[in-house]
């Protein structure tokens, strides 16, 4: 049960208020100060969102319910609970970034709160808005069936030897994908050219708006198999005892599949340009809540290593720099993440723009 402490004003405003250098930060005001509040309501795109809350409530006495909901799930809430004057949802972890940066702050229905205190260990690229964690998906191949990735460049994906061959989730219904072709295009345009280069030892030739375009329309070309979640890509490239397995894209949580279910991916660690690419999830604060330091208290349980465990065990890295992931985690993301293509969300909302040009492209380019 919640208990009502007495705090000074000035305190209070040191806790929540007005922070502009983590020496003014009281982490002890603001556990004090949300101890006064209502019981808050967490919405996530991962179901450890539940025992994160659990945990959570043990720590401080605070009660905390995590929901697991998808992107669009949260928006609609979100949305629908602001126009009506009636907030439920007291925190976000939301996996749809161009969405949360297109839709929900410029009409201010969330706002987004960095902890001052940790400040100094995210990067600034991830504190405005707040990005909690990066999840990374990774090219991936069967190390049963070879010992080290057949794929050495993304523009071998588009080769007749892999015709067919390729796994990877539908982009037409996997929005992060849509973001990610456009944020190659938009800040790693000239690698994609020059992996094309180093393949063929030529430049780029192309109608395409961009390097990044002339590769989403080859490899639709090439027809790779498209499937309806991360799972299924994960079984066509790891299901042990194939003689000629895919490759495929995918979440490096699969990987825990190799411990769960004897799979054998591995990743395709020192593909050009990149072996993959990072995709975050913002942590925000609905505008409207009744409980907004217990909310801010969560958004920084969520960024410390402690509060961040649940989803680091699935390979999921925190934007704290001092948050590691365990030793033991399936994939081995953490040694080679700077292989990784990473999101920039200051080019969100462009992405959301783009999402239409991109899925036409897939849909005019992809061959079954």
């Amino acid at each position: 049960m919640r208990r009502m402490l007495g705090v000074s004003a000035a305190a209070l405003l040191a806790a929540f208020g007005g922070m502009a250098v983590a020496e003014e930060f009281d982490l002890q005001a603001l556990v004090a100060a949300a101890e006064a509040e209502p019981p808050l309501q967490v919405y996530s795109n991962t179901g450890k969102i539940v025992e994160q809350a659990e945990a959570f409530s043990k720590k401080y006495g605070i009660e905390a319910t995590g929901t697991k909901a998808n992107a669009a799930a949260q928006l609609e809430m979100v949305i629908r609970e602001a126009q009506a004057g009636n907030v439920q949802g007291d925190v976000l972890q939301i996996s749809d970034v161009a969405a949360g940066a297109a839709q929900l702050l410029p009409e201010g229905f969330v706002t987004s709160w960095v902890p001052p205190d940790l400040a100094d260990s995210i990067d600034a690229r991830y504190r405005d808005p707040l990005v909690i964690a990066n999840e990374a998906n990774v090219w991936a191949y069967n190390t049963e069936a070879h010992e080290t990735c057949p794929i050495e460049n993304i523009w071998q994906l588009t080769e007749p030897e892999w015709k067919g061959k390729v796994a990877l989730q539908d982009p037409i219904g996997k929005a992060s994908y849509i973001d990610w072709f456009n944020q190659m295009a938009t800040h790693g345009d000239e690698a994609v050219a020059k992996a094309y280069e180093a393949r063929y030892g030529k430049p780029l030739e192309t109608d395409e708006a961009s390097a990044t375009a002339a590769w989403v329309a080859a490899l639709a070309a090439n027809g790779p198999l498209l499937t309806d979640a991360d799972e299924a890509a994960a079984q066509a490239v790891g299901a042990p005892g194939q003689a000629d397995p895919f490759v495929g894209m995918m979440s490096s949580a699969k990987f825990r599949n190799n411990t769960e279910a004897g799979a054998k991916l591995g990743i395709c660690a020192g593909m050009q340009p990149w072996a993959g690419w990072l995709y975050p999830s913002l942590g925000l604060i609905a505008a409207g809540t009744d409980s907004p330091n217990a909310a801010k208290l969560f958004v920084r349980y969520l960024l410390t290593e402690e509060g961040i465990a649940p989803q680091a065990e699935d390979g999921k890295m925190s934007t704290n720099a001092d948050a590691k992931l365990p030793d033991d985690e399936p994939s081995g993301i953490a040694g080679v993440v700077e292989q990784m293509f990473p999101y920039d969300p200051s080019s969100a909302a462009e992405d959301w723009d783009a999402r239409q040009d991109w899925q036409d492209l897939w849909r005019v380019s992809y061959v079954k």
